[in-house]
């Protein structure tokens, strides 16, 4: 259940998101201050890059991405630059050069359409987990590199479900060589893709020991209960959903967390650049080139970096989890802002109780919010 969460989580959000139209931004719960500025309405958005000076490029539900051209006085203009058939947005990075990376999960494109695509650059076909590329003037993405073939070959040695070789990268950031930095959800660890479509396995996020948190409601066995009772502990996957570069160039990667999904037990992993084969231990979190950054986090689901610390964006500040058994208020995601003075990070909440199900968070010279995930979104700027 861990490993499929991002895939479950999903699942649910649509049939709710859908069904309740849901806004992207909910009523203001306490002493927030002023809300973000709404610069556009999407379509379920997910994946973002904040390119400066009022360009951001995002992705929606159905696969479409685009460029967003803030204008003054006047309504934004979206530039549709050409799609993905995915049913869930793929994650979006520009690279050096003008290109444009784009990643789907286990809920990529069709067998069908990715075989079309792969042996259009002579390639052999794949289905899903797949790294594209795209330049101006291209007819379509073309595919980098097939990860989910390369975890195959790649076992996640602390796997908790009997099924190492999954696969479901779900985050990446684009670095200035040309490489490609993948975060996979399903295989709990960070990846580094060469423009020739060759991978290495920069770290890997060991499980941790949590318990089952109170609160939760039963669960028939029809639908895979009961839960495991309050205070229960249970080894829980990390289920690494996130990483971006940070203003000290070292690699940052967030956690989503397993089942049973326990509020406050999300990390963020500090890697350092180049590594390769590192080991991001919470029983050693201060040792090796993989450190923790901050902890105390809940189902983190994108991360961004700039001057001020690192932003970290979680799905639901109750649990992914919570949301999908439906518990009141489970909806309303957040916003962090993680400043590390020393080794005592400050974590400082931003928009307090005013998102609901975000997508996705980047930074440039403002920062901007997509979500939700699913059902009517939009692209938001924090004031």
């Amino acid at each position: 259940m861990s490993k499929a969460a991002i895939r479950v989580a999903a699942t649910v959000m649509a049939l709710a998101l859908v069904a309740a139209g849901g806004p992207a931004v909910a009523k203001r719960g306490g002493d927030g201050g002023d809300g973000p500025t709404t610069i556009t309405a999407l379509d379920g958005p997910r994946g973002i890059d904040a390119l400066g000076r009022g360009r951001t490029l995002v992705t929606e539900t159905g696969g479409d991405f685009s460029l967003v051209v803030e204008r003054k006085h006047k309504p934004a203009r979206v530039i549709p630059l050409g799609n993905l058939p995915t049913d869930f947005p793929p994650a979006i990075a520009k690279g050096p050069h003008g290109t444009i990376y784009l990643l789907t999960g286990a809920s990529g494109p069709p067998p069908e359409e990715s075989a079309r695509m792969l042996q259009s650059a002579a390639a052999e076909p794949a289905a899903g987990t797949t790294l594209f590329k795209w330049r101006p003037g291209w007819d379509g993405p073309r595919p980098v590199a097939d990860i989910g073939a390369y975890q195959a070959t790649d076992p996640d040695p602390e796997d908790q479900e009997g099924f190492p070789e999954d696969s479901n990268p779900f985050g990446l950031a684009a670095l200035r060589d040309g490489t490609v930095l993948v975060a996979d959800a399903a295989g709990n660890d960070l990846l580094r893709v060469w423009p020739d479509g060759r991978i290495v396995t920069v770290a890997r996020l060991k499980p941790r020991l949590v318990e089952v948190p109170a609160g939760l409601p039963d669960v028939p066995p029809e639908e895979g209960g009961p839960l495991p009772p309050a205070g229960t502990p249970i080894l829980a996957e990390a289920v690494a959903t996130s990483v971006t570069v940070g203003a000290d160039g070292y690699w940052y990667v967030g956690e989503l967390r397993g089942f049973p999904a326990a509020p406050g037990t999300s990390q963020i992993w500090r890697v350092a650049p180049g590594a390769q084969d590192a080991v991001c231990d919470p029983e050693h979190p201060w040792s090796g080139p993989c450190k923790r950054y901050a902890d105390g986090l809940t189902s983190i689901t994108d991360l961004a970096a700039g001057q001020e610390g690192v932003y970290a964006l979680e799905l639901s500040k109750m649990s992914w989890l919570a949301f999908e058994l439906g518990l009141p208020g489970s909806e309303v995601g957040g916003l962090f802002l993680v400043r590390r003075p020393g080794r005592s990070p400050r974590v400082v909440e931003l928009l307090p109780d005013q998102l609901i199900l975000p997508g996705g968070v980047d930074v440039s010279d403002r920062v901007y919010v997509v979500g939700p995930l699913f059902g009517p979104g939009a692209l938001l700027r924090l004031r």
